[in-house]
Protein backbone atom coordinates (compact mmCIF):
# COMPACT_ATOMS: atom_id res chain seq x y z
CA UNK A 1 0.00 0.00 0.00
CA UNK A 2 1.28 3.47 -0.89
CA UNK A 3 0.89 6.31 1.54
CA UNK A 4 1.09 9.99 0.56
CA UNK A 5 3.43 12.16 2.58
CA UNK A 6 5.04 15.56 2.29
CA UNK A 7 8.17 15.97 0.21
CA UNK A 8 11.57 15.87 1.92
CA UNK A 9 14.63 17.48 0.35
CA UNK A 10 16.43 14.12 0.20
CA UNK A 11 13.66 12.89 -2.17
CA UNK A 12 14.61 15.28 -4.96
CA UNK A 13 16.98 13.08 -7.00
CA UNK A 14 14.52 10.17 -6.94
CA UNK A 15 11.60 12.40 -7.98
CA UNK A 16 13.64 13.77 -10.86
CA UNK A 17 14.50 10.21 -11.99
CA UNK A 18 10.82 9.24 -11.87
CA UNK A 19 9.94 12.29 -13.98
CA UNK A 20 12.55 11.22 -16.54
CA UNK A 21 10.95 7.74 -16.68
CA UNK A 22 7.45 9.14 -17.11
CA UNK A 23 7.97 11.70 -19.86
CA UNK A 24 9.97 11.87 -23.06
CA UNK A 25 12.99 14.12 -23.41
CA UNK A 26 11.87 17.68 -23.97
CA UNK A 27 8.70 17.18 -21.94
CA UNK A 28 10.35 15.77 -18.80
CA UNK A 29 11.64 18.51 -16.53
CA UNK A 30 15.31 19.31 -16.18
CA UNK A 31 16.55 19.26 -12.58
CA UNK A 32 16.45 23.05 -12.54
CA UNK A 33 12.87 23.22 -13.88
CA UNK A 34 11.57 20.63 -11.43
CA UNK A 35 13.22 22.39 -8.50
CA UNK A 36 11.83 25.74 -9.67
CA UNK A 37 8.24 24.43 -9.80
CA UNK A 38 8.57 22.64 -6.47
CA UNK A 39 9.94 25.76 -4.78
CA UNK A 40 7.35 28.25 -6.01
CA UNK A 41 5.86 30.11 -3.05
CA UNK A 42 2.40 28.50 -3.20
CA UNK A 43 3.52 25.08 -4.47
CA UNK A 44 3.52 21.79 -2.59
CA UNK A 45 4.82 18.33 -3.38
CA UNK A 46 3.32 15.09 -2.13
CA UNK A 47 5.12 11.77 -2.43
CA UNK A 48 3.59 8.27 -2.61
CA UNK A 49 5.79 5.82 -0.79
CA UNK A 50 5.43 2.07 -0.36
CA UNK A 51 5.03 1.52 3.35
CA UNK A 52 6.77 -1.86 3.39
CA UNK A 53 9.91 -0.93 1.47
CA UNK A 54 9.95 2.87 1.73
CA UNK A 55 10.29 3.04 -2.06
CA UNK A 56 8.93 6.19 -3.72
CA UNK A 57 6.35 5.17 -6.33
CA UNK A 58 5.25 8.61 -7.50
CA UNK A 59 4.67 12.24 -6.70
CA UNK A 60 2.52 15.25 -7.49
CA UNK A 61 3.52 18.90 -7.63
CA UNK A 62 0.66 21.38 -7.39
CA UNK A 63 0.02 24.94 -6.34
CA UNK A 64 -2.78 27.17 -5.17
CA UNK A 65 -3.36 30.79 -6.09
CA UNK A 66 -5.00 33.59 -4.13
CA UNK A 67 -7.96 33.60 -6.55
CA UNK A 68 -8.89 30.07 -5.40
CA UNK A 69 -7.68 28.11 -8.42
CA UNK A 70 -5.41 25.12 -7.92
CA UNK A 71 -3.02 23.86 -10.57
CA UNK A 72 -1.62 20.36 -10.89
CA UNK A 73 1.83 21.00 -12.35
CA UNK A 74 2.83 17.35 -12.71
CA UNK A 75 1.77 13.97 -11.45
CA UNK A 76 4.28 11.17 -12.02
CA UNK A 77 4.00 7.48 -11.18
CA UNK A 78 6.73 4.96 -11.94
CA UNK A 79 5.75 3.04 -15.08
CA UNK A 80 5.96 -0.26 -13.16
CA UNK A 81 3.56 1.07 -10.54
CA UNK A 82 0.91 2.55 -12.80
CA UNK A 83 -2.67 1.25 -12.75
CA UNK A 84 -2.27 0.31 -9.07
CA UNK A 85 -4.06 3.30 -7.54
CA UNK A 86 -0.99 5.44 -6.85
CA UNK A 87 -1.98 8.18 -9.31
CA UNK A 88 -5.50 8.30 -7.88
CA UNK A 89 -4.11 8.47 -4.34
CA UNK A 90 -1.84 11.38 -5.26
CA UNK A 91 -4.51 13.26 -7.19
CA UNK A 92 -7.05 12.95 -4.39
CA UNK A 93 -4.48 14.01 -1.78
CA UNK A 94 -3.55 17.06 -3.86
CA UNK A 95 -7.24 17.98 -4.29
CA UNK A 96 -7.78 17.72 -0.51
CA UNK A 97 -4.77 19.96 0.10
CA UNK A 98 -6.06 22.49 -2.44
CA UNK A 99 -9.43 22.50 -0.70
CA UNK A 100 -7.67 23.29 2.59
CA UNK A 101 -6.05 26.23 0.79
CA UNK A 102 -9.55 27.46 -0.16
CA UNK A 103 -9.33 26.50 -3.83
CA UNK A 104 -12.69 26.18 -5.56
CA UNK A 105 -11.36 24.61 -8.77
CA UNK A 106 -8.29 22.87 -10.12
CA UNK A 107 -6.71 22.94 -13.58
CA UNK A 108 -4.02 20.90 -15.30
CA UNK A 109 -2.56 20.36 -18.74
CA UNK A 110 -2.04 17.12 -20.63
CA UNK A 111 -1.00 16.32 -24.18
CA UNK A 112 -3.82 15.71 -26.64
CA UNK A 113 -2.18 12.42 -27.66
CA UNK A 114 -1.82 11.06 -24.10
CA UNK A 115 -4.88 8.78 -24.12
CA UNK A 116 -3.99 7.13 -20.80
CA UNK A 117 -3.78 10.49 -18.98
CA UNK A 118 -6.98 11.75 -20.62
CA UNK A 119 -8.89 8.65 -19.49
CA UNK A 120 -7.41 8.92 -15.98
CA UNK A 121 -8.42 12.56 -15.54
CA UNK A 122 -11.89 12.03 -17.03
CA UNK A 123 -12.37 9.13 -14.61
CA UNK A 124 -11.62 11.58 -11.79
CA UNK A 125 -14.18 14.11 -13.00
CA UNK A 126 -12.01 16.44 -15.07
CA UNK A 127 -13.38 17.95 -18.26
CA UNK A 128 -11.62 19.69 -21.14
CA UNK A 129 -11.70 23.47 -20.73
CA UNK A 130 -9.58 24.59 -23.68
CA UNK A 131 -6.77 23.63 -26.04
CA UNK A 132 -3.35 25.28 -26.05
CA UNK A 133 -1.74 24.92 -29.48
CA UNK A 134 1.84 23.64 -29.69
CA UNK A 135 2.30 23.51 -25.91
CA UNK A 136 4.65 20.52 -25.76
CA UNK A 137 7.87 20.50 -27.79
CA UNK A 138 6.42 23.40 -29.79
CA UNK A 139 4.40 20.84 -31.76
CA UNK A 140 1.93 18.93 -29.56
CA UNK A 141 -1.25 20.62 -28.39
CA UNK A 142 -2.22 20.49 -24.72
CA UNK A 143 -5.68 20.13 -23.31
CA UNK A 144 -6.40 22.22 -20.25
CA UNK A 145 -8.63 20.13 -18.02
CA UNK A 146 -10.34 21.15 -14.83
CA UNK A 147 -13.00 20.55 -12.27
CA UNK A 148 -14.65 22.35 -9.39
CA UNK A 149 -13.70 21.36 -5.88
CA UNK A 150 -16.30 21.45 -3.19
CA UNK A 151 -16.14 20.62 0.49
CA UNK A 152 -18.87 18.39 1.86
CA UNK A 153 -20.34 18.67 5.33
CA UNK A 154 -18.62 16.95 8.22
CA UNK A 155 -19.96 13.43 8.68
CA UNK A 156 -19.65 11.56 11.98
CA UNK A 157 -18.17 8.09 11.66
CA UNK A 158 -18.38 6.65 15.16
CA UNK A 159 -16.64 9.15 17.39
CA UNK A 160 -14.36 10.39 14.60
CA UNK A 161 -15.32 13.39 12.47
CA UNK A 162 -14.44 12.94 8.83
CA UNK A 163 -14.43 15.79 6.34
CA UNK A 164 -15.11 14.57 2.84
CA UNK A 165 -14.52 16.37 -0.44
CA UNK A 166 -16.17 15.97 -3.76
CA UNK A 167 -15.62 17.46 -7.14
CA UNK A 168 -17.83 18.67 -9.94
CA UNK A 169 -16.94 19.16 -13.57
CA UNK A 170 -16.25 22.74 -14.55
Amino acid sequence: MNTPRSYRSQDFDELWRIDQECFQQGIAYSRRELAWYMNRSRAFTLVAEEEARGKIMGFVVAESDPAGIGHILTIDVRPGGQRAGTGSLLLKAAERYLLQKKCKAVLLETAVDNAVALAFYKHHGYAVVETIPRYYLNSIDALVMGKRLEAVKVVKAGSIKVKKARAKKI
